[in-house]
């Protein structure tokens, strides 16, 4: 615990002092995020704002672990190769949408393609070398799932990373509502006596609030698809990592109901030829439309999630 804790808060020192550099530069390479004219009008005035915010908490995580979470405990190498392989995908998404450059998006197909890989990858990384092919079930115990575990691992991964990219659109709603998931599956490894992936969780969480301090409220500087889609998947492993991914839904159920609200929005307009369900998707947008302030938003969505991560991990520990 005392490990897991000190990392924590190594990472968000070290976070926090990287970013004021990192901030700079991304200004000086002119790395401004393009506000898409489908959000909300107020969102305009964010034009411009330093984005791929999310490559200094990856390498705060990285140096961190390498430093002193990594040797001897070599497991911890598969959510760093999931997180990096991620976060290259979304770094390359983000250059398609700088302020004053061509707008252009990675081809879906393309994307689609790239995001299956990586969980095909991570899930026979699961399944053969770390062993894991199991579901925890609250009250009930552990079983085994044989080979299924293996779809329903890249299905939680491919989703996990795409809900919480989804998640990325209002100041420091993904970074509150991630530190508070990896905290949570940080308690529960820990409780499990998995000290090493306890720690793990805890330096991501230590990151992302040291990176919060600069992305709060007016944010300097965004997260970016580097970020977000690489965390997503790390939280993704970690759930598998201590198989009590079934509660991934309620430690994450923010990234669970804006995924779902962008799906369910799409479909139903393609259905219906043009109707809406939600004033705009995803939630966090609808939620706005009807007048509620973007901190408020924001905030209430930390609370949601709080809320579930505490259910969850009740949960967790019922096995």
């Amino acid at each position: 615990m005392t490990h897991a804790l000190t990392l924590a808060s190594i990472a968000i020192v070290a976070a926090t002092i990287v970013g004021y550099p990192a901030v700079q530069l991304l200004r000086r390479w002119r790395l401004g995020k393009e506000i898409s004219e489908w959000g909300p009008d107020t969102h305009q005035a964010k034009s411009g704002t330093p984005t791929m915010g999310g490559t200094f908490i990856l390498v705060t995580i990285a140096v961190v672990t390498l430093a002193a979470n990594f040797f001897g405990r070599y497991s911890i190498g598969l959510p760093l190769v999931v997180i990096g392989s991620l976060g290259v995908l979304g770094f390359v998404d983000d250059l398609g949408s700088l302020k004053g450059r061509e707008q252009w998006a990675l081809n879906k197909r393309v994307k689609f393609v790239a995001f299956v890989g990586v969980g095909v990858a991570a899930a026979i990384g699961l399944y053969e070398f770390l062993d894991l092919r199991s579901i925890n079930i609250p009250y009930e115990g552990r079983h085994d799932l044989g080979a299924v575990y293996i779809p329903i691992a890249i299905g939680v991964i491919v989703l996990t990373a795409g809900g919480v990219a989804v998640s990325d659109g209002l100041d420091g709603l993904a970074a509150g509502t991630l530190a508070i998931a990896y905290a949570a599956y940080g308690f529960v490894a820990l409780f499990q006596e998995q000290e090493y992936l306890g720690a793990f969780c805890l330096t991501v969480a230590g990151a992302l609030l040291g990176f919060l301090w600069h992305n709060a409220h007016p944010a300097q500087v965004f997260m970016g698809d580097v970020g977000a889609l690489a965390l997503g998947g790390g939280l993704a492993i970690v759930a598998f990592m201590t198989s009590q991914w079934l509660m991934l839904p309620l430690i994450g159920i923010v990234f669970m109901l804006e995924g779902a609200s962008d799906a369910v929005q799409v479909a139903y307009f393609r259905m219906t030829g043009g109707k809406r369900i939600l004033r705009m998707a995803p939630l966090h947008h609808h939620f706005e439309e009807t007048g509620w302030a973007e901190t408020q938003v924001v905030q209430r969505f930390w609370v949601i999630g709080a809320l579930g991560a505490a259910v969850g991990v009740l949960l967790a520990l019922e096995v």
